[in-house]
Parts: C-alpha cells; structure tokens; sequence
C-alpha cells in the first residue's frame, strides 16, 4: 500500500476512538446518563428465545471482523508469509469486542440523557437500525450546551468509520480482481478504482432520496445479512470438514512454528460452522418482519429482497458448474481431480491456477509463498483417508491467489515504474 493510503488510515483508525472517548466523558456528565448504561448492562435473558437476537449478533460480528466478505484475505495478502497470524487474530478480536463496549457505553449514556428530558423509557426511544443513528443521538446532541461543537465531531466519528469501513471492502475486491487480472487491471489499478468508486457511488445514490431510508432497510434485511451467514458456514466447513483442521494446523505449523491448542481445533471444527449453520436455518425458517410501524412493503419488494440474498449464495454451486466444465476428462475424472488437492509444495503445480499470475510473478516468487504437504505418499494417504475436497479445492484456488498478491503487486509496480 502506498505511503498516502497508509497514513490516511492511520488516521481514519484512531480518530473514532478519540471522538468516542471524549463523546463517552461528556455522555457521562449528563443527568439519566447512569439509567442509560445501566440498561446497556442488564442482561435481558428472555430475548435469547428470538432468532432476530442471534441473527443480528452473527451480522455484527461479521461486519465487524469481516470473515466472509474477503477483507481478511485481502488485507492479510500483504503481510510475510512467517507473519505471527494468531497473535493478529487474538489482538484484532480483543479490540473489536473493547470496540463495541466503549461505543455502547457513548450511546446509551446519550439515550439515558434523551430518556430523561422526554420522561419516557429507553426502550420507547428507538433502538436499532439508521434512526438511532440519525435521528435520536443527533436529536440528543442537539439538546445539550455547545450542540454543534458536540454534532461536528459525532458527524466526524460517522465520516472516519464509513471511510475506514470502505477501505476495508474496497480492499478485498480490488485486491481480489487486480490479482486475478494483473495484466488488465493490475497495471490499470488507479484506473479501475475511479471506475468502481463512480459505479458504487451511482449505486448508493437511490439511499439519498426522500424513500432512502426504506431501501436501506430492505437492503440491511435481504442483503448481506443472511447471505453471509451461509458464505461463512461453507467457508468453515471447507476449512474444517473437507480441507481438515488438522492440515489446517500443519500449514500453521510451517507458517508461526507451533500449532494451535485443542480448544482452536474444536472450535473450528465443531462449535463455529455447527452453530453457524443453526443460526442460517432458523433465520430461513423464522425470518425478520421487514415492516415497520409507518410503513408496509410490497409483495413484490420482498421478492427483489429474496432475490438479494439468492445472489450471492448462488455463486458457490455456479462456481462449482463453472469449475466441472472446465476440467479436463471423463465425469469421473473430473470429479476426481476437483477432490483431489492442489500440491503448492511445488511452484509448477500452480500454473493451473493462475498462469498471468504465473507469468507475471515468476516460479521462485510463487514457490516462497507456497506451503509444503509433504511426500508423495503422505499426499495421497490424505486424499484417501478424507475425500471430501471439493469446497477444499475451491477455498484453496482462493488462499493461494492471495498469498502471492504482494508480490505480484510488486512486480506490477515495478514494471510500470
């Protein structure tokens, strides 16, 4: 990443947490503040009974890490290969979670405040969605001495978290893109980012109109929000299922020199896609009421909100389709080089996946990135022993052609300098 883009995140990084703290000190001073953190704090057991709960909890941790939506391997792509991954896992998930308590504690202290000058519970002031965001804490804001001082950082604190939050996806895409076609859009990267800032910009313009409010609310219902529930279930499945938690370790093993405890191996393999999946079949069969109190959405609405959430889950089989007709042979054939796993310890056997890539890296540049699976013989017990590489093979095409984005990228950069 160029020198410019790394302090302009530094910058949209840490300016949230400043205004966040000084929001948190004035949200503190404030009289029904300790109402507001207190309810913030009460557990509400009863609401563990509804799907919406867990549904929304899954999302938010997913927005927020960003497993599922490729920011991850995007942003990973950069780092060496022997980077200490676990400690940045750990770290990153500690942040996150201190995150999301520090912003709870700046909003409900607020709403404890709106709460008391309106003589009403805080559960009548609207706790979810675009209107708290928008409509009660600036109205809140508004009410307190020094109020357009306090309304231009809180504004400030909205800018730098959608602006660090799109650097983070339009990371994975251009990234992923860019490394699948170096020579086209790779040396055109200033180009292609122009182009897909101008078409997402279009696209988010209907969001600005007077019915924005409601297109965003179908498209936080049926976009995203489901769909990334099953994207990061297979993820963990091929991972855990198919590729093997154990083979999972050893690449760790060869990337950090230790393997992760058995606590990490249950949670991969049991605990995360099992609870996962349960969370994506009660949203299925209990979904969220798109309808709100002044309004009722078309049928018709709801079927585009389907059709939302149909489109990315369709990638997977399409991809799949796309995967089995380009592969060379009989059915069996095919089917038995798409379970059967790709060996990186071997730079040539990576031509299959991207020759550009290839082309542009060179075979000793891809061979540093690549992980080593042993013998002969140990590769083919471990096809024996487990068949199911399908979804493995798949995810797999994916991790490679991300280890070796930083150097294409390098060698792109240099060929155009």
């Amino acid at each position: 990443m160029s020198f410019h883009r790394i302090h302009a995140v530094w910058i949209t990084a840490v300016a949230p947490y400043i205004v966040l703290i000084i929001l948190l000190i004035r949200g503190a001073s404030l009289p029904g503040a300790g109402d507001g953190i207190r309810y913030f704090l009460t557990p509400q057991w009863s609401k563990l009974a509804e799907t919406k709960v867990w549904t929304d909890a899954a999302s938010q941790v997913f927005f927020s890490l960003g497993p599922g939506f490729g920011t991850l391997l995007a942003l990973s792509s950069y780092n060496k290969f022997h980077n200490n991954c676990f400690y940045d896992a750990l770290l990153t998930s500690s942040i996150n979670l201190a995150t999301s308590l520090l912003a709870g504690f700046v909003i409900f202290a607020v709403l404890g405040y709106m709460a008391e000058i309106r003589n009403v519970s805080i559960d009548q002031l609207g706790l979810e969605g675009p209107g708290l965001v928008f409509v009660v804490y600036p109205e809140a804001i508004a009410t307190m001495a020094g109020s357009t001082f306090w309304s231009m950082i809180f504004f400030f604190l909205l800018i730098t978290l959608g602006l660090d939050s799109t650097f983070g996806g339009l990371e994975a895409m251009i990234t992923g893109l860019c490394d699948e076609y170096p020579v086209l859009l790779g040396r055109r990267r200033e180009l292609f980012v122009g182009v897909l800032l101008v078409f997402i910009y279009l696209c988010a313009l209907p969001t600005t109109t007077y019915g924005g409010m409601y297109l965003v609310d179908l498209l936080n219902v049926y976009g995203p929000g489901i769909a990334i529930l099953f994207l990061v279930f297979v993820e963990a499945m091929g991972v855990s299922w198919c590729y093997g938690t154990q083979r999972f370790s050893n690449d760790i093993e060869s990337m950090l020199g230790f393997q992760p405890g058995p606590f990490w191996k249950i949670t991969w393999a049991y605990v995360s896609p099992i609870f996962i999946l349960l969370i994506f079949i009660c949203t299925l069969v209990d979904p969220v009421p798109l309808d709100t109190q002044d309004y009722t959405y078309p049928a018709w609405s709801i079927k585009v909100g389907w059709v939302l959430t149909a489109i990315p889950l369709s990638c997977i089989p399409v991809y799949m389709i796309y995967k089995f007709g380009i592969t060379k042979g009989s059915f069996t054939q095919r089917l038995v080089k798409m379970f059967t796993p790709e060996d990186t310890s071997d730079p040539r056997n990576l031509s299959q996946i991207s020759l550009t890539a290839r082309d542009a890296v060179g075979p000793s540049s891809v061979g540093h990135h690549s992980t080593s699976y042993g013998t002969q013989e140990q590769f083919n017990s471990l096809f024996i022993d487990n068949p199911c590489y399908l979804v493995n093979h798949l995810f797999r095409i994916v991790h490679l052609k991300f280890n070796v984005s930083l150097a294409i990228q390098s060698k792109l950069l240099n060929e155009i300098q």
